[in-house]
């Protein structure tokens, strides 16, 4: 015998938690399964543990600013409708203390374990069922006069409901168990996806090409950074960190998301010097040599690292040429360089791509070719930029899933 709901949710991470809470709040009787032990492992690592839960700077009016897919602004609906001050009053109403780090980022004062007990608690005070860990078996759907029936195998028991939510995220991190269920979904329904891609990601380099730098490994600064050309343009000011294998931090996680193969990136490393004028006048009054003039300018490593690769950089300041200190001011504030690829889904913060938004309601998030399926968060092709821009989606989404949930449930035939 298969029990019965009116919406079963598939993944128990922060848009399935949110999207069973808010569907419960309309009065449906949701089922939430996961594979996984524990619930939200990815709330609990992201912002070294603190969740960086939304942003406040977010401009629902011009979401395309924030968020990259093939449509970005299929999420304009969804952001209008449940913003980052509704999330934030879901805080205060929970009591959870929370503070502003920088560029409108919210993270928890304590713990990013308040933000999923308070999803758990939202969950049961609307009698919210939870199956973990249970694995689905099967999915199959019958249609009949009235819409049809999802109807799962799992190893929990035989389950139905008029409507299938997937919450099941990308593929990034898959240590915490991160699978590819939801494209496989997708493709079981004949819903069209786009191609996958790790995102928020560090770049990497070949390794000759690359030994110069690699001694500079766990030094940060702030730069500019920016490829494409023309419309496909984008840039940022953030942290840079180098690695063993290449380029990560803010800036590159950023700029990561827009980044194609063979793409070039160009790096100011001291955007808020004028390297010409500062080595020219240092040139006038200075024996020092050039390392220890630039490293008044830039870290010291760096300032090493970068006078070391001529020898006319590597002499007193005074003695240099006019040509020189221009060469060395040049190569560090338009340092031009190709990433050979990515650190892969094992350190990606996101996937991009996933699936189509052009299948997709933007109001309820239901495929428009298959009735009572929704796709959430993650899955979808629409990822945020770094600082809370991914949960914020993952909470809007859900949201705006839950109201077409309740829509969907009062136009059916009532239960018996």
């Amino acid at each position: 015998m298969s029990l019965t709901f009116d919406a079963i949710i598939l993944g128990a991470g922060a848009a399935g938690l949110f999207c069973a809470a808010q569907a419960g709040q309309r009065g449906l009787k949701v089922l939430l399964i996961d594979h996984a032990e524990r619930v939200a492992e990815k709330i609990r690592i992201s912002g070294g543990g603190r969740c960086n839960f939304t942003n406040r700077d977010l401009d629902v009016r011009a979401p395309h600013k924030h968020f990259v897919g093939q449509n970005p602004q299929f999420c304009r609906s969804a952001l209008s409708r449940y913003t980052p001050q509704d999330f934030i009053a879901l805080l205060q109403k929970h009591s959870i203390p929370f503070h502003e780090k920088h560029k409108g980022q919210l993270f928890c004062d304590r713990s990013a374990e308040d933000i999923i007990q308070m999803l758990l608690a939202e969950c049961a005070a609307e009698q919210v069922q939870r199956w973990q860990p249970c694995k689905v078996q099967k999915i199959g759907f019958v249609a009949t006069e009235s819409g049809g029936s999802y109807q799962l195998e799992t190893s929990q028991g035989a389950v139905q409901a008029p409507s299938l939510v997937v919450a099941t995220g990308g593929l990034s991190i898959p240590k915490i168990g991160a699978t590819d269920v939801g494209y496989r979904l997708a493709q079981q329904f004949n819903i069209a996806l786009v191609e996958r891609r790790p995102g928020l990601v560090p770049l990497t380099f070949d390794g000759a090409d690359w030994a110069p730098y690699a001694q500079l490994a766990g030094l940060a600064l702030p730069v500019n950074i920016s490829s494409g050309s023309k419309k496909a343009h984008m840039a940022f000011e953030e942290d840079l960190l180098f690695t063993h294998r290449g380029l990560s931090g803010p800036a590159v996680l950023q700029i990561s998301s827009y980044w194609q193969e063979g793409m070039p990136l160009s790096l100011n490393l001291a955007p808020t010097v004028d390297l010409p004028t500062a080595l020219a006048q240092a040139k006038l009054r200075s024996r020092k040599l050039i390392a220890n003039e630039l490293a008044t300018l830039v870290p010291s490593r760096l300032a090493d690292a970068w006078a070391s690769q001529e020898a006319d950089w590597q002499r007193p300041i005074a003695e240099a040429s006019d040509k020189a200190l221009t060469r060395l001011a040049e190569r560090l504030s338009r340092w031009q360089l190709t990433p050979t690829g990515t650190e892969g889904y094992k350190k990606a913060e996101v996937t991009l791509g996933g699936i189509d938004t052009k299948a997709l309601s933007q109001q309820t998030m239901e495929a428009k070719a298959q009735p009572g399926l929704y796709f959430v968060g993650e899955v979808v092709d629409i990822s945020g930029w770094l600082g809370g821009y991914n949960f914020q989606w993952a909470w809007a989404s859900a949201f705006a899933c839950a109201q077409g949930l309740a829509e969907r449930a009062q136009a059916l035939p009532k239960r018996t």
